[in-house]
């Protein structure tokens, strides 16, 4: 199969979550209201909020069953922490039980299968597209209700999963020890010596998988195939210079990741605890992504998944990515509507003038590539 021209976009500040991880297909629309509620309905199966309704019908639904099961949101990942806590205060009928807060996002798909027909099974997903295209099968379809305002490029037509905050690949620093890298051959000297960590495997880890994106279209290479990012990671390994710890907040305090390829919002997110963090994207090409949402289709608290995603993708919790220093999905929409925090927003980092994004196909494609070369490649 032939792999598209990775798309190079001009992205402001303002609209940078418009132009992201291209889905293939056009979206469906949602089903129109029902008259009302329909007792019988089976939480497990509904595709829109209609099938419960009304929001109400749904909160009452998720309320009776009382527990949520999350994995792999580390509170201090985009704002988790404030969005968890917000969602209990407005719920305290349902407890959240926050299993797994560092795992990446394929371990996450591996505990659904550990916990599968269990009430410990994760009744929702955040994950890499690269991890959610391998494992559809394990997604129950779900649109939510502001499904019209999030780019059709951002979503999977049946709602299997859909993109809801992002950003750009950064470099994070300790400036108290290294001076700013301003390309990638700089983290190849000796002053970046057993020094340079990524947040996790990139087989595995959507933020691991977008720094040799970053690396790649650094290296005058092109989504279409990843090899010139592992090359480089290969080299840098060959230096001395690669440190492999998996990237924590913890890490960054302690001295432990002194320089991390990662996400702007999470590289920004380590100067509170670290007062001489700073952040670089470099110039020339940037590397723009984004996390997606998904139900597990064995989900054990069907109708709290569904509640928890129409609150993700609410005007509030949009708002709340920003305030994490994320992008959120809605921006563009919100903005015209004016219910954006415009404030928050005028507050991001200045975007890349060129930014790539890869397409379905070239994830897929990058996917199979680093399975089959990257442990060899950084040994």
């Amino acid at each position: 199969m032939s792999h598209s021209p990775a798309r190079r976009l001009l992205l402001g500040a303002a609209i940078a979550t418009v132009t992201a991880l291209a889905l293939a297909g056009c979206a469906s629309e949602s089903t129109p209201a029902a008259d009302g509620p329909d007792a019988s309905i089976d939480a497990s199966a509904a595709t829109t909020l209609s099938d419960f309704g009304s929001f109400e019908d749904l909160e009452e639904a998720a309320k009776a069953e009382g527990q949520l099961n999350v994995i792999a949101l580390p509170r201090d990942w985009a704002n988790y922490g404030e969005i968890i806590d917000t969602f209990v205060e407005r719920y305290p009928e349902i407890t959240i039980n926050e299993q797994s807060p560092d795992v990446s996002s394929a371990e996450e798909i591996q505990a659904a299968e550990t916990n599968e027909g269990l009430d410990t099974a994760p009744d929702v997903f955040d994950i890499g597209l690269t991890v959610a295209l391998q494992n559809t099968d394990w997604f129950a379809p779900y649109q939510v209700e502001t499904w019209a305002d999030i780019p059709d490029a951002l979503k999977e037509p049946s709602g299997l999963f859909v993109g809801d905050y992002g950003g750009y690949m950064s470099v994070g620093y300790d400036a108290s020890r290294y001076d700013a890298p301003s390309s990638l051959d700089d983290l190849l000297g000796e002053d970046y010596r057993a020094a340079v960590a990524i947040n996790g495997d990139p087989t595995q880890a959507g933020a691991a998988f977008a720094a040799v994106g970053l690396a790649t279209v650094q290296s005058d290479g092109t989504l279409d195939d990843f090899q010139p990012g592992i090359d480089f990671f290969s080299e840098l390994n060959a230096a001395g210079n690669m440190l492999k710890v998996d990237v924590t907040s913890a890490t960054v305090a302690s001295g432990e990741t002194p320089v991390v390829f990662d996400w702007d919002y999470l590289n920004a997110a380590h100067a509170a605890s670290n007062d001489d963090w700073a952040t670089v994207v470099f110039p020339g090409i940037g590397y723009a992504g984004y996390y997606n949402q998904a139900i597990n289709r064995d989900a054990p608290h069907p109708a709290a998944a569904r509640l928890w995603q129409e609150y993700l993708f609410s005007d509030e919790v949009q708002n709340l990515w920003l305030k994490g220093g994320a992008r959120p999905v809605r921006m563009e929409a919100m903005i015209e509507s004016g219910t954006i925090d415009q404030a928050l927003a005028d507050a991001l980092p200045a975007a890349p003038a060129e930014t790539v994004v890869p397409t379905e196909e070239q994830s897929s494609s990058a996917g199979t590539l680093l399975g089959e070369n990257w442990a060899a490649a950084v040994q």
